[in-house]
């Protein structure tokens, strides 16, 4: 097969897998390859002895290089400080000059090594500090006069800086080392020998190790016997021929410029099948899941649909119930404005009966007012009758007296019969003037009898004209409410044609309460209107005609109501 696909990262970072089975009768070597591509060998442990004296060359170099520095920077600070005195600068200020020079030095290069330390090393401390020796140097070989007079004395106050600066290139190197060592990114040099034996073909080695990211030499070198060894076997194998070998077998050589060893060449269309094939993979799994979800969409957006319709009927089915109970408690409206009717008509009737009593009262009261007058006229003629019989008593008396005086004769007995005539009239005055005072009794209980029923009479026709009353307020109510249900039939109806929200509807039915109570909202605002439905309609009222439990909510249709009255809405 034909290899189109390149990898992405170098061979340095992909580990090296065993050599592939799709190449038969592959060498041995193959098969060998390390696990990763640029593995630097063991190195063989330092035995005690050698560490020992490791130590001890250590302490040593720091000693003598600290003794170097700081005899090379007392020269230089007393020659430097001579040397501005004789540039011109004051005696305050001539021995800070040498102080600012060297420790400049000492800044750059401590600085540079801490970078390196912290592997984010800056060149120009390095070059800065280099600088600054030269110049310090070059101070203390021109201190002597002209460098050309006497090269020796002038190369005796130069060496001093020169041997530190050494001494300090040399512990930059130990740190560089000991940090690529420690960070695995220690680069191995290439033997000089090589590059005096091999000349020509060095440079490429060189060039070919440092492209491909290989820091071992020896690993570069094996790299480089595999692929001749490889070679060596396709050539046995096709009888000197190359150009019999398949594309898959000559990976290795077109490879190898690319850093991939002769397994990991060898390897790559394996790899690059289970690629392809993971990637297929990837493809139908992201099928599988496209269908999925789009499975999983459309039944939801099936469920949606079912729901809708079935909130749909909810709804419909609410509104047939509001309707129905609407007609139904339009039909009991009807059935109590003829029941009142039915009873107004009985309190007619009643109020009739009651108004011919009222009649017959006053009728009666006439006939007892009239008994009254003609007991009082019979109690006046007993009164008139008794001062008669006791006028003619004294008529008698004295007549009686004047009889005697003139007939003298006239006997005892007649007179005593006269005077008991006369007793007897008497008795039968009182006796008349009783009767008239009882018929006067009887005639005043007659006329208050009368009165409280004419009272009685009064306070039935007055109930009979209250029922009345409360029933023409009963039809009427009930004409209202008969009204209002076909009003709210219709509005429902029209909500269902216009296919409102619920909350649209709701706004709809304060609006008519609104109305209901008395609002006007003919030319009036919406904050106008707003001011009459907090007068007319509360809160709890919105709330029991919405169902709705939250006030704010119901304040809020209230408002709107308000607005909706101001934009002109009627039922």
């Amino acid at each position: 097969m034909t290899i189109t696909d390149l990898p992405q990262t170098a061979a340095t970072d992909t580990p090296v897998s065993r050599a592939p089975t799709a190449v038969s009768d592959t060498p041995e070597f193959v098969s060998g390859a390390p696990e990763f591509v640029s593995e630097t060998p063991k190195r063989n442990p330092i035995k005690p002895g050698r560490d020992r004296l490791m130590i001890a060359l250590s302490l040593a170099a720091a000693v003598g290089g600290t003794l170097v520095g700081v005899i090379g920077f007392a020269m230089s600070y007393s020659t430097l400080a001579k040397v501005a005195l004789s540039w011109g600068f004051s005696k305050e200020l001539a021995p800070w000059f040498p102080v600012g020079v060297d420790a400049s030095i000492l800044a750059f290069l401590a600085l540079d090594l801490y970078l390196i330390r912290k592997d984010t090393g800056w060149p120009v401390l390095r070059m800065a500090a280099h600088a600054m020796t030269g110049a310090t140097i070059w101070f203390n070989a021109s201190s002597q006069g002209h460098i050309p007079d006497d090269p020796v004395k002038a190369a005796s106050h130069g060496i001093m800086p020169l041997l530190f600066v050494i001494g300090v290139e040399a512990a930059r190197k130990l740190f560089i080392k000991k940090a690529q060592l420690e960070a695995g990114t220690h680069t191995d040099r290439i033997p000089v020998h090589r590059w005096i034996l091999s000349p020509v073909a060095t440079p490429r080695f060189y060039r070919q190790m440092r492209l491909n990211g290989v820091t071992s030499y020896p690993e570069m070198i094996r790299r480089q016997q595999d692929l001749i060894a490889y070679k060596q076997w396709l050539k046995r194998k096709y009888e000197g021929d190359l150009s019999k070998a398949t594309d898959d077998e000559k990976l290795p050589m077109t490879m190898a410029a690319h850093g991939y060893t002769v397994a990991g060449a060898l390897a790559m269309p394996e790899q690059q099948e289970r690629a392809a094939e993971e990637r297929a993979e990837d493809a139908e799994r992201r099928r599988r899941d496209a269908e999925t979800r789009r499975e999983i969409a459309d039944k939801q957006a099936e469920a949606d649909r079912l729901e809708a319709a079935g909130d749909l009927e909810v709804v419909k089915a609410q509104v047939d119930g509001k309707t129905a109970q609407a007609r139904a408690h339009a039909r009991a409206q009807a059935s109590a404005a003829e029941r009142a009717a039915e009873l107004e008509e009985a309190a007619l009737e009643t109020a009739v009966i009651a108004e011919a009593r009222a009649r017959e009262a006053e009728a009666d009261r006439k006939t007892a007012r009239e008994r009254e007058a003609k007991a009082a006229a019979d109690l006046k003629a007993a009164e008139l009758e008794s001062r008669a019989a006791i006028k003619r008593r004294e008529t008698a008396e004295a007549d009686r007296v004047a009889a005697a005086e003139v007939q003298a004769v006239e006997t005892a007995t007649i007179a005593e019969a006269r005077d008991r005539a006369a007793k007897a009239d008497l008795r039968a005055a009182e006796t008349e003037k009783a009767a008239a005072e009882t018929r006067r009794a009887a005639a005043e209980t007659d006329r208050k009898k009368a009165d409280e029923e004419a009272r009685r009479e009064e306070a039935l026709a007055s109930i009979a004209r209250s029922k009345r009353e409360a029933a023409d307020a009963d039809r009427r109510a009930a004409e209202t409410r008969l009204a209002a249900a076909e009003i709210e039939r219709r509005a429902a109806e029209i909500e269902d044609e216009a296919k409102l929200t619920s909350r649209q509807r709701a706004v709809r039915r304060v609006a008519r309460m609104a109305l209901a109570a008395g609002v006007v909202p003919v030319g009036l605002q919406a904050y106008e209107i707003h001011r009459q439905l907090n007068d007319l309609v509360t809160i709890a009222d919105v709330q029991r005609e919405t169902g709705v439990s939250s006030t704010d909510t119901a304040s809020k249709y209230r408002a709107e109501a308000a607005e909706l009255l101001a934009s002109g809405y009627r039922p």
